[in-house]
């Protein structure tokens, strides 16, 4: 097992380590849900509160690790694996952190998300940005258009642009936590422009590269 998987793992048994610890301090109901002001508007039964961070976390990691073997073009993955396995651990590395903000939350040490989120979101998006630079044709990772999947030239093309505009993605992101209640907006907007631009960018690149004009 590499020292990421490694990573990985003790990610995950340090989440439910540190949610076993702070559970017996935690009162009866803990914070689930935040406004744009950072204020808290929800709250959970504090069982089931601490247990969505694991609960999700355990299976989309399991999940990560199995796309490679179902994929029909696994052997793809070999190439970027060093990258694709980083992506699981930075994944697991941003839950851990939410959970952490939930616990402290529930023990009387209110973190913002608003200043949190918008740093760990946007540190999502620069990894993913490297990752896309890497990644080869597959079936689930990566900007998958009918034009990247037909085409190994637009594939390439397509990513190289990707990985460097989620990369910007993520800076802005992360300039959100400079200004509270509009630091949603920092996250959303870039990532959805970005989506559309790429879906648009491998439509006209499949098409330059069948000589279609225009």
């Amino acid at each position: 097992m590499t020292p990421v998987r490694y990573g990985i793992l003790l990610l995950v048994v340090l989440t439910l380590a540190v949610t076993i610890l702070a559970y017996p301090a935690l009162p009866d109901r803990i914070p689930s849900h935040w406004n744009a002001a950072g204020e808290v508007d929800g709250y959970l039964p504090t069982p089931w509160g601490v247990l969505i961070v694991p609960l999700l976390m355990i299976p989309f990691a399991a999940l990560l690790f199995l796309l490679p073997r179902i994929d029909p073009l696994k052997a793809n993955y070999r190439k970027f694996r060093p990258y694709y396995d980083g992506f699981i651990l930075v994944f697991v590395a941003y839950l851990f952190v939410i959970q952490l903000q939930i616990l402290l939350w529930g023990l009387g040490y209110p973190v913002s998300p608003n200043l949190l989120y918008p740093v760990l979101i946007g540190g999502l998006f620069i990894y993913l940005g490297f990752m896309l630079e890497h990644a080869e044709q597959n079936w689930f990772v990566g900007i998958r258009t009918p034009w990247t999947l037909s085409s190994e030239r637009v594939w390439k093309k397509t990513h190289a642009r990707g990985g460097t505009l989620f990369k910007v993605a993520g800076i802005v992101s992360m300039a959100g936590a400079l200004f509270g209640p509009y630091a949603l907006w920092f996250i959303l907007v870039p990532v959805l422009a970005v989506s559309v631009y790429l879906v648009v960018y491998s439509y006209l690149e499949f098409r330059r590269e069948k000589g279609v004009p225009g």
